[in-house]
């Protein structure tokens, strides 16, 4: 049962950096793909993390490294655009795991959640909006749209998930590995200043 767990990560791992499928869908998809049971006992999201770091660096050490740049460049930048609503960056390219088919996922903590939305129209943002997926602490909805990275040469997705701002001290806490979940702009620059002294 070990060995199908490991083989589920190992697969849901791959499809996450070929194919840019979050964790979820990937386990799910390698659950198919493997012929798994229904009721298999899914790999953890730490356990695909770890498959993850492996497969980068087994496949992808000569790219990955710029693609995280540029991602984390392009996330820096619509933090600092978003700033007013005290943006935090999660998820692959907080981490350190994403590639060009990784997409950016901020939260923002506002007063007011329709707020993030008039700042986009203002900007002249099209972007779609869906409901937030179940999680720690309420949310209203996730504002998704696509925008150009010139140093990957294609369109990165964004998506906002709007949080109520006194959500923002839950966030802060660290995960059960003791490292940050998320970042705000600041903690984001000190990674790609590291990089850049790398």
């Amino acid at each position: 049962m070990e060995t199908l767990r490991q083989e589920l990560a190992a697969t849901a791992a791959r499809l996450v950096v070929e194919e840019g499928l979050d964790y979820g869908s990937a386990k799910r998809r390698a659950q198919k793909l493997l012929g798994a049971p229904a009721r298999t006992a899914l790999p953890d999201n730490d356990a695909v993390e770890s498959e993850v770091r492996a497969y980068i660096d087994l496949f992808h050490a000569d790219t990955q490294p710029g693609e995280l740049q540029a991602l984390r460049q392009l996330a820096l930048t619509w933090m600092q655009r978003l700033a007013a609503f005290r943006p935090h960056i999660q998820g692959a390219v907080w981490n350190g795991t994403a590639t060009r088919r990784s997409d950016i996922h901020l939260q923002l903590y506002c007063d007011d959640p329709k707020s993030a939305e008039i700042a986009l129209i203002d900007r002249g943002v099209r972007y779609d909006v869906r409901p937030a997926p179940g999680g720690p602490g309420p949310a209203a909805d996730v504002l998704s749209f696509s925008t150009p990275c010139p140093e990957l040469g294609e369109a990165i997705g964004i998506h906002l998930m709007i949080q109520d701002y006194d959500a923002l001290r839950g966030a802060l806490k660290p995960g059960a590995d003791g490292r940050p979940r998320q970042g705000d702009a600041t903690a984001l620059a000190a990674r790609l200043q590291d990089e850049a002294c790398a």
